[in-house]
């Protein structure tokens, strides 16, 4: 099968047997892109998700495979959002369904839950961050049970709505006050596990790899530490946007900063001073529930 993650920043593809993970593609598509002020996905975003389904036909195999698409916080919030989907599937006959939040988180644990088994980590409990480009999900879990929270910021609506390093530290400050109400009972001795893009390239730079020779492997169970992301955000935030499209990726070289400055304010939410970085999320979790229902 084919899993696509369509979020609000990137569109994410991999394909599935149970058993073993096969090619994967992805592609950043900014469908949040100005979301946060005209509460519509444009016209922009929608070319730029169909060119990415069209690319990813060209690496893997969709005439074989079931297709299992899921749609996030983007469309979630958008008023447009049936109807750019309507488009999608006309053009492209692939259907996507829009999920809760809720949904996302647990399908997100899951990937995650499932790639610390394969490299042997198992905590009795832990802190799972997972920063979107709309929104961030919080999810708790132990033995007591799973917790999971949304906030409705991420780094392309927090990105384009600062217009300045002050008011991007003021958003970054509402942030991190967001994040001690959604879970006031953090504390640093229950292990961090951060997901998703931002936390990804820090640790792939620090690493040693630019953005087209990215190995997930490397990435994942890497040990990032607080210093070394203020490190990155310093290196990064030095360089003329050309070269800094190298590490993380053109359509985020103005992203990653608020990405980087969201990643350090989920550890000051606890003093956390480093994390446990795993590369797999809602679009290997898709995966994984299609083949537990079958």
């Amino acid at each position: 099968m084919i899993a696509i993650d369509l979020g609000s920043n990137t569109i994410r593809f991999i394909e599935f047997d149970g058993n073993t993970w096969g090619k994967s593609f992805e592609k950043i598509v900014k469908t949040a892109e100005a979301l946060h002020t005209t509460q519509r996905i444009g016209t922009n975003a929608l070319e730029r998700i169909l060119y990415a389904i069209d690319e990813a036909r060209s690496v893997l195999d969709f005439s074989s495979h079931t297709v299992v698409a899921y749609a996030t916080a983007a469309m979630r919030l958008a008023l447009n959002s049936e109807e750019i989907l309507r488009e999608i599937e006309t053009k492209t006959a692939i259907h996507f369904t829009v999920i809760d939040a809720e949904k996302e988180a647990f399908l997100t644990l899951m990937a995650v839950r499932y790639r610390l088994e394969q490299l042997n980590i198992s905590p009795d409990s832990f802190i799972l961050a997972d920063i979107g480009g709309g929104s961030t999900e919080l999810i708790s879990f132990s033995n007591k049970g799973i917790e999971s929270v949304s906030i409705n910021m991420g780094i392309v609506t927090v990105s384009e709505s600062a217009d300045s390093l002050i008011a991007l530290d003021e958003k970054i400050e509402v942030f991190k006050n967001k994040i001690k109400e959604a879970l006031p009972n953090l504390s640093s001795n229950t292990p961090l596990i951060l997901s998703s893009g931002t936390p990804t390239t820090i640790s792939a730079y620090l690493l040693g790899m630019d953005y087209d020779h990215y190995d997930p492997e490397k990435v994942n169970g890497f040990h990032l530490k607080l210093y070394e992301c203020y490190r990155v955000y310093d290196e990064l935030l030095a360089m003329d946007g050309v070269r800094r499209c190298t590490y993380v990726g053109v359509g985020r070289e103005n992203l990653i900063i608020a990405g980087i400055l969201m990643v350090t304010s989920i550890y000051d939410a606890a003093q956390w001073e480093e994390a446990i970085i795993i590369d797999d999320g809602l679009r290997e979790g898709i995966a994984l529930e299609y083949f537990t229902r079958s």
